[in-house]
Order: C-alpha cells, then structure tokens, then sequence
C-alpha cells in the first residue's frame, strides 16, 4: 500500500535506475525507497527531522543522506533527470 506522500511502484522504477550506487564497504546501504520516501515525507509536510515517523527508519539516517545527496549534487541530478523524463 502507498502511503500519501509517497512513490508508487511506477515512480520509484523511474528513480530507483538514477540513484547513485553505495560506494561504502562493509555494512550495506539502507534502504533508499525508504530513504527517499522519508525526505519527500519531510519536504511536502514540513515536519522537524526528528518528528518523521518510524516507517521511514532512523532520522538521523534520512537526514545524513539528505544532507550528503544536497552536498555532493545527487539530489539537483535527480531532479533534474526526473524533470526531463516528467516532460518527455
């Protein structure tokens, strides 16, 4: 079941080829349905980090991917690609 705020299954097909791969060794990546759909939660509900609810995992986990996706331009490349793929 998808929940309001966020990505259908057609959606996530469309995003989940653009995301960067894990780089990190050892402990695999979370989730990055999750993740994502945690940061979309964030942004159109305007909650605090610390308030977003349980089903999208830790906080602090959604919050440091957020922060390092916007640091390292992932985030302005996902939107912009998805942008192109929206307007095709």
């Amino acid at each position: 079941m998808v929940r309001r705020h966020e990505l259908t299954d057609e959606q996530w097909q469309v995003v989940a080829g653009l995301l960067p791969v894990s780089g990190a060794k050892g402990r695999p990546r979370v989730d990055d349905r999750r993740v994502v759909n945690g940061m979309l939660y964030k942004a159109k509900t305007g909650i605090a980090w610390r308030d977003l609810p349980e089903r999208y995992g830790p906080w602090k986990t959604v919050y440091n991917r957020f922060w390092r996706w916007s640091r390292n331009g992932t985030l302005t490349l996902l939107v912009e690609r998805v942008r192109v793929i929206a307007e095709a």
